[in-house]
Protein backbone atom coordinates (compact mmCIF):
# COMPACT_ATOMS: atom_id res chain seq x y z
CA UNK A 1 0.00 0.00 0.00
CA UNK A 2 1.36 3.62 -1.07
CA UNK A 3 1.09 5.70 1.37
CA UNK A 4 0.95 9.93 1.31
CA UNK A 5 2.34 12.94 4.06
CA UNK A 6 -0.72 15.17 5.05
CA UNK A 7 1.29 18.77 4.68
CA UNK A 8 4.32 18.79 6.79
CA UNK A 9 2.83 16.50 9.30
CA UNK A 10 3.54 13.13 10.73
CA UNK A 11 0.42 11.93 9.16
CA UNK A 12 0.69 8.86 7.01
CA UNK A 13 -2.05 8.22 5.16
CA UNK A 14 -3.09 5.83 2.26
CA UNK A 15 -4.49 7.47 -0.87
CA UNK A 16 -8.06 6.54 -0.43
CA UNK A 17 -9.64 7.76 3.09
CA UNK A 18 -13.30 5.92 4.19
CA UNK A 19 -15.58 8.97 4.44
CA UNK A 20 -19.09 8.30 6.86
CA UNK A 21 -21.12 10.73 6.58
CA UNK A 22 -24.11 8.86 5.70
CA UNK A 23 -24.01 6.22 8.75
CA UNK A 24 -26.94 6.63 10.86
CA UNK A 25 -28.79 8.42 8.10
CA UNK A 26 -29.55 6.22 4.77
CA UNK A 27 -26.61 3.86 6.01
CA UNK A 28 -27.17 1.29 9.44
CA UNK A 29 -24.93 1.23 11.92
CA UNK A 30 -24.23 -3.04 10.74
CA UNK A 31 -23.86 -1.84 7.33
CA UNK A 32 -21.38 1.02 8.70
CA UNK A 33 -19.49 -1.16 10.81
CA UNK A 34 -19.15 -3.70 7.52
CA UNK A 35 -17.80 -0.83 5.23
CA UNK A 36 -15.36 -0.04 7.74
CA UNK A 37 -14.10 -3.05 8.32
CA UNK A 38 -13.88 -4.10 4.63
CA UNK A 39 -12.13 -0.51 4.00
CA UNK A 40 -9.35 -1.48 6.59
CA UNK A 41 -8.71 -5.00 5.54
CA UNK A 42 -8.28 -3.20 2.33
CA UNK A 43 -5.46 -1.68 3.86
CA UNK A 44 -7.19 1.57 4.29
CA UNK A 45 -6.03 3.58 7.57
CA UNK A 46 -7.53 6.63 7.55
CA UNK A 47 -11.44 7.50 8.23
CA UNK A 48 -12.82 11.10 8.06
CA UNK A 49 -16.23 11.96 10.11
CA UNK A 50 -17.71 15.55 12.01
CA UNK A 51 -19.96 15.88 14.65
CA UNK A 52 -22.30 17.49 11.94
CA UNK A 53 -22.83 14.14 10.47
CA UNK A 54 -24.90 12.53 9.58
CA UNK A 55 -26.41 14.47 6.29
CA UNK A 56 -28.31 15.55 5.65
CA UNK A 57 -27.81 17.20 8.53
CA UNK A 58 -30.66 16.92 10.87
CA UNK A 59 -31.42 18.27 15.16
CA UNK A 60 -32.29 14.93 16.18
CA UNK A 61 -29.68 12.65 14.15
CA UNK A 62 -26.33 15.13 14.98
CA UNK A 63 -23.37 13.27 16.30
CA UNK A 64 -25.27 9.81 15.48
CA UNK A 65 -21.92 9.30 13.42
CA UNK A 66 -19.14 9.59 15.65
CA UNK A 67 -20.85 7.17 17.70
CA UNK A 68 -20.83 4.69 15.47
CA UNK A 69 -17.22 4.91 14.58
CA UNK A 70 -16.72 5.17 18.19
CA UNK A 71 -17.72 2.52 18.54
CA UNK A 72 -16.38 0.55 15.13
CA UNK A 73 -13.10 1.96 16.75
CA UNK A 74 -12.98 0.31 19.73
CA UNK A 75 -12.94 -3.18 17.80
CA UNK A 76 -9.03 -2.00 16.50
CA UNK A 77 -5.76 -1.06 17.74
CA UNK A 78 -6.14 2.80 17.91
CA UNK A 79 -2.74 3.43 16.65
CA UNK A 80 -3.63 2.13 13.20
CA UNK A 81 -6.06 4.50 12.36
CA UNK A 82 -5.39 7.80 11.15
CA UNK A 83 -8.81 9.61 12.32
CA UNK A 84 -10.18 13.19 11.45
CA UNK A 85 -13.13 15.02 12.66
CA UNK A 86 -14.44 18.76 12.04
CA UNK A 87 -16.06 20.93 14.30
CA UNK A 88 -18.95 22.83 12.37
CA UNK A 89 -18.06 26.14 11.31
CA UNK A 90 -21.08 28.91 11.46
CA UNK A 91 -23.96 29.21 9.08
CA UNK A 92 -22.73 28.00 5.75
CA UNK A 93 -24.11 28.95 2.66
CA UNK A 94 -27.00 26.35 2.25
CA UNK A 95 -27.80 25.75 5.76
CA UNK A 96 -27.83 26.54 9.85
CA UNK A 97 -25.70 23.74 11.15
CA UNK A 98 -28.43 21.96 13.74
CA UNK A 99 -25.97 22.26 16.59
CA UNK A 100 -25.95 24.26 20.20
CA UNK A 101 -29.11 25.87 18.27
CA UNK A 102 -27.68 26.99 15.55
CA UNK A 103 -25.34 29.28 17.02
CA UNK A 104 -21.70 27.21 15.98
CA UNK A 105 -19.12 29.73 15.82
CA UNK A 106 -15.37 29.08 15.16
CA UNK A 107 -14.53 30.59 18.23
CA UNK A 108 -12.49 29.24 21.16
CA UNK A 109 -15.76 28.54 23.38
CA UNK A 110 -17.10 26.03 20.64
CA UNK A 111 -14.04 24.76 18.88
CA UNK A 112 -13.48 23.40 22.62
CA UNK A 113 -17.16 22.40 23.37
CA UNK A 114 -16.86 20.58 19.96
CA UNK A 115 -13.90 18.21 20.61
CA UNK A 116 -14.71 17.21 24.32
CA UNK A 117 -17.90 15.88 22.34
CA UNK A 118 -16.22 14.48 19.44
CA UNK A 119 -13.68 12.72 21.68
CA UNK A 120 -16.44 11.21 23.79
CA UNK A 121 -18.88 10.13 21.32
CA UNK A 122 -15.60 8.69 19.29
CA UNK A 123 -14.36 7.08 22.52
CA UNK A 124 -10.76 8.25 22.16
CA UNK A 125 -8.52 10.77 23.85
CA UNK A 126 -7.08 11.83 20.86
CA UNK A 127 -8.08 13.19 17.26
CA UNK A 128 -5.34 12.70 14.53
CA UNK A 129 -6.77 15.32 12.14
CA UNK A 130 -9.30 17.74 13.26
CA UNK A 131 -10.60 20.55 11.07
CA UNK A 132 -12.54 23.54 10.81
CA UNK A 133 -15.57 22.93 8.67
CA UNK A 134 -16.72 25.57 7.16
CA UNK A 135 -14.74 29.24 7.57
CA UNK A 136 -16.07 31.75 10.22
CA UNK A 137 -15.98 35.10 8.69
CA UNK A 138 -17.04 37.27 11.97
CA UNK A 139 -15.08 35.70 14.59
CA UNK A 140 -11.24 36.88 13.93
CA UNK A 141 -8.66 34.41 12.61
CA UNK A 142 -6.27 35.13 15.31
CA UNK A 143 -8.67 33.43 18.10
CA UNK A 144 -9.34 30.30 16.06
CA UNK A 145 -5.68 29.20 15.27
CA UNK A 146 -5.32 30.02 18.63
CA UNK A 147 -8.10 27.86 20.15
CA UNK A 148 -6.77 24.90 17.79
CA UNK A 149 -3.34 25.50 18.83
CA UNK A 150 -4.11 25.11 22.28
CA UNK A 151 -5.62 21.85 21.45
CA UNK A 152 -2.52 20.67 19.87
CA UNK A 153 -0.82 21.48 23.27
CA UNK A 154 -2.84 19.81 25.17
CA UNK A 155 -3.16 16.41 22.88
CA UNK A 156 -6.60 16.45 22.40
CA UNK A 157 -5.57 16.82 18.94
CA UNK A 158 -2.36 15.69 16.47
CA UNK A 159 -2.88 18.14 13.70
CA UNK A 160 -4.95 20.77 12.26
CA UNK A 161 -7.12 21.43 8.83
CA UNK A 162 -10.11 23.35 7.26
CA UNK A 163 -12.34 22.65 4.95
CA UNK A 164 -14.63 24.90 2.33
CA UNK A 165 -12.32 27.29 2.65
CA UNK A 166 -10.75 29.74 0.08
CA UNK A 167 -7.29 30.66 -1.27
CA UNK A 168 -6.96 33.84 1.13
CA UNK A 169 -8.44 31.88 4.27
CA UNK A 170 -5.89 29.42 4.08
CA UNK A 171 -3.30 32.12 3.29
CA UNK A 172 -4.55 34.26 5.90
CA UNK A 173 -4.83 31.62 8.60
CA UNK A 174 -1.17 29.76 7.79
CA UNK A 175 0.23 33.23 7.68
CA UNK A 176 -1.86 34.40 11.50
CA UNK A 177 -0.52 30.67 12.36
CA UNK A 178 3.33 31.64 11.65
CA UNK A 179 3.82 34.70 12.68
CA UNK A 180 2.30 33.67 16.37
CA UNK A 181 4.40 30.06 16.14
CA UNK A 182 0.76 28.74 16.61
CA UNK A 183 -0.27 25.13 14.67
CA UNK A 184 -1.33 25.85 11.06
CA UNK A 185 -3.48 23.84 8.62
CA UNK A 186 -1.54 20.93 7.22
CA UNK A 187 -4.85 20.25 5.13
CA UNK A 188 -7.61 21.63 3.35
CA UNK A 189 -11.16 19.46 2.48
CA UNK A 190 -12.96 20.95 -0.63
CA UNK A 191 -14.97 19.71 -2.99
CA UNK A 192 -12.94 18.58 -5.77
CA UNK A 193 -14.15 15.76 -9.21
CA UNK A 194 -14.23 15.60 -12.65
CA UNK A 195 -17.36 17.85 -12.35
CA UNK A 196 -15.98 20.16 -10.15
CA UNK A 197 -12.02 21.03 -11.52
CA UNK A 198 -12.05 24.43 -9.40
CA UNK A 199 -9.42 23.91 -6.92
CA UNK A 200 -6.88 23.70 -10.01
CA UNK A 201 -7.37 27.52 -9.67
CA UNK A 202 -5.67 29.02 -6.98
CA UNK A 203 -5.97 26.64 -4.10
CA UNK A 204 -3.72 24.82 -5.98
CA UNK A 205 -1.12 26.49 -6.43
CA UNK A 206 -1.33 27.76 -2.61
CA UNK A 207 -1.04 23.77 -1.15
CA UNK A 208 2.18 23.31 -3.93
CA UNK A 209 3.62 26.31 -2.79
CA UNK A 210 2.71 26.15 0.91
CA UNK A 211 2.80 22.33 1.56
CA UNK A 212 -0.30 21.76 2.15
CA UNK A 213 -2.43 18.45 1.30
CA UNK A 214 -6.10 18.34 -0.48
CA UNK A 215 -8.19 15.92 0.82
CA UNK A 216 -11.13 16.32 -2.03
CA UNK A 217 -14.25 15.35 -0.87
CA UNK A 218 -17.29 13.82 -3.28
CA UNK A 219 -15.06 12.35 -5.83
CA UNK A 220 -18.17 11.19 -7.16
CA UNK A 221 -19.62 14.10 -7.07
CA UNK A 222 -22.51 13.23 -4.74
CA UNK A 223 -23.07 10.28 -6.89
CA UNK A 224 -24.05 11.97 -10.16
CA UNK A 225 -20.63 10.13 -11.95
CA UNK A 226 -21.87 6.68 -11.29
CA UNK A 227 -24.24 7.84 -14.10
CA UNK A 228 -27.10 6.96 -11.83
CA UNK A 229 -29.58 10.30 -12.70
CA UNK A 230 -28.76 10.03 -16.16
CA UNK A 231 -31.67 8.34 -16.73
CA UNK A 232 -33.72 11.51 -16.70
CA UNK A 233 -35.24 11.16 -12.68
CA UNK A 234 -33.97 10.82 -9.11
CA UNK A 235 -33.75 7.29 -8.03
CA UNK A 236 -35.56 6.85 -5.22
CA UNK A 237 -32.99 6.20 -2.42
CA UNK A 238 -30.22 8.33 -3.97
CA UNK A 239 -28.70 11.26 -1.77
CA UNK A 240 -29.89 13.95 -4.14
CA UNK A 241 -33.82 11.70 -4.24
CA UNK A 242 -33.63 12.51 -0.28
CA UNK A 243 -32.66 16.17 -0.65
CA UNK A 244 -35.31 17.11 -3.05
CA UNK A 245 -38.00 15.29 -0.40
CA UNK A 246 -36.76 17.72 2.27
CA UNK A 247 -38.83 20.42 3.30
CA UNK A 248 -36.13 23.11 3.04
CA UNK A 249 -35.39 24.59 -0.18
CA UNK A 250 -31.80 25.28 0.77
CA UNK A 251 -31.32 21.01 0.80
CA UNK A 252 -33.16 20.94 -2.71
CA UNK A 253 -31.23 23.27 -3.82
CA UNK A 254 -27.93 21.16 -3.37
CA UNK A 255 -29.32 18.52 -5.68
CA UNK A 256 -29.93 21.07 -8.50
CA UNK A 257 -26.75 22.23 -7.89
CA UNK A 258 -25.14 18.60 -8.74
CA UNK A 259 -27.74 17.55 -11.09
CA UNK A 260 -27.91 19.39 -14.46
CA UNK A 261 -28.05 19.78 -17.81
CA UNK A 262 -24.18 20.53 -17.78
CA UNK A 263 -23.05 18.06 -15.08
CA UNK A 264 -25.67 15.38 -16.66
CA UNK A 265 -23.78 15.91 -20.15
CA UNK A 266 -20.57 15.91 -19.06
CA UNK A 267 -20.98 12.75 -16.59
CA UNK A 268 -22.09 10.98 -20.01
CA UNK A 269 -19.22 11.59 -22.24
CA UNK A 270 -16.75 10.16 -18.58
CA UNK A 271 -19.20 7.55 -18.86
CA UNK A 272 -17.43 6.66 -23.07
CA UNK A 273 -14.07 7.26 -21.54
CA UNK A 274 -15.03 4.48 -18.60
CA UNK A 275 -16.07 2.13 -21.60
CA UNK A 276 -13.39 2.89 -23.66
CA UNK A 277 -10.76 1.97 -20.91
CA UNK A 278 -12.97 -1.11 -19.77
CA UNK A 279 -13.42 0.42 -16.21
CA UNK A 280 -16.28 1.72 -14.22
CA UNK A 281 -17.14 5.15 -14.20
CA UNK A 282 -17.04 5.23 -10.14
CA UNK A 283 -12.88 4.22 -10.42
CA UNK A 284 -12.29 6.57 -13.51
CA UNK A 285 -13.84 9.39 -11.44
CA UNK A 286 -11.83 8.29 -7.78
CA UNK A 287 -8.44 7.88 -10.11
CA UNK A 288 -8.98 11.52 -10.90
CA UNK A 289 -9.32 12.92 -7.69
CA UNK A 290 -6.33 10.33 -7.20
CA UNK A 291 -4.23 11.70 -9.60
CA UNK A 292 -2.83 15.23 -8.61
CA UNK A 293 0.40 15.47 -6.45
CA UNK A 294 -1.23 18.06 -4.32
CA UNK A 295 -3.42 15.71 -3.05
CA UNK A 296 -2.62 13.09 0.06
CA UNK A 297 -6.00 10.83 0.04
CA UNK A 298 -9.23 11.19 -1.51
CA UNK A 299 -12.19 10.97 0.34
CA UNK A 300 -14.69 8.54 -0.89
CA UNK A 301 -18.75 7.58 0.47
CA UNK A 302 -20.38 4.23 0.15
CA UNK A 303 -23.91 3.45 1.62
CA UNK A 304 -23.26 0.28 1.23
CA UNK A 305 -20.77 -2.44 1.31
CA UNK A 306 -20.72 -3.81 -2.64
CA UNK A 307 -19.88 0.15 -3.72
CA UNK A 308 -16.80 0.13 -2.34
CA UNK A 309 -15.31 -2.39 -5.11
CA UNK A 310 -15.23 -0.06 -7.77
CA UNK A 311 -13.47 3.10 -5.32
CA UNK A 312 -10.96 0.58 -4.83
CA UNK A 313 -9.90 -0.38 -8.29
CA UNK A 314 -8.68 3.18 -8.28
CA UNK A 315 -5.39 1.77 -6.90
CA UNK A 316 -4.91 -0.45 -9.78
CA UNK A 317 -5.66 2.05 -12.79
CA UNK A 318 -3.23 5.22 -13.92
CA UNK A 319 -4.47 7.98 -15.15
CA UNK A 320 -2.52 9.25 -18.54
CA UNK A 321 -1.73 11.72 -20.61
CA UNK A 322 -3.88 10.36 -23.10
CA UNK A 323 -6.92 10.05 -20.81
CA UNK A 324 -6.22 13.23 -19.20
CA UNK A 325 -6.67 15.27 -22.45
CA UNK A 326 -9.56 13.66 -23.22
CA UNK A 327 -11.23 14.84 -19.55
CA UNK A 328 -9.89 18.38 -20.14
CA UNK A 329 -11.67 18.68 -23.13
CA UNK A 330 -15.23 17.57 -21.19
CA UNK A 331 -13.99 20.34 -18.94
CA UNK A 332 -13.56 22.42 -21.37
CA UNK A 333 -16.29 22.47 -23.66
CA UNK A 334 -19.11 21.86 -21.21
CA UNK A 335 -18.36 22.79 -17.53
CA UNK A 336 -15.98 25.77 -18.42
CA UNK A 337 -16.58 26.67 -21.70
CA UNK A 338 -14.71 30.15 -21.55
CA UNK A 339 -11.94 28.84 -19.71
Amino acid sequence: MEYRYIGRSGLRVTPICLGTMTFGSTTTKEEAFKIMDKAYDRGINFFDTAELYPVPPKADTTGITEEIVGEWLKTKPRDSVILATKVAGAASGWFVPPIRHGLTAIDSFHIKRAVEQSLKKLQTDYIDLYQMHWPDTVVPVEESMKAFDELVCEGKVRYVGTSNDSAYGLTKANEVSKYNKYARFESIQNNFSLLNPRFHDELANVCKRENVSLLPYSPMAGGVLSGKYNGGFYPEDSRFGIYMKNKSKRVQSMADRFVNEKTLEATSRYMKLAQEYEISPVTLAVAYSMHFDFIASTIIGARQLNQLDDSFAAFDFKIDKELMNEIEKVQKDILYPMG
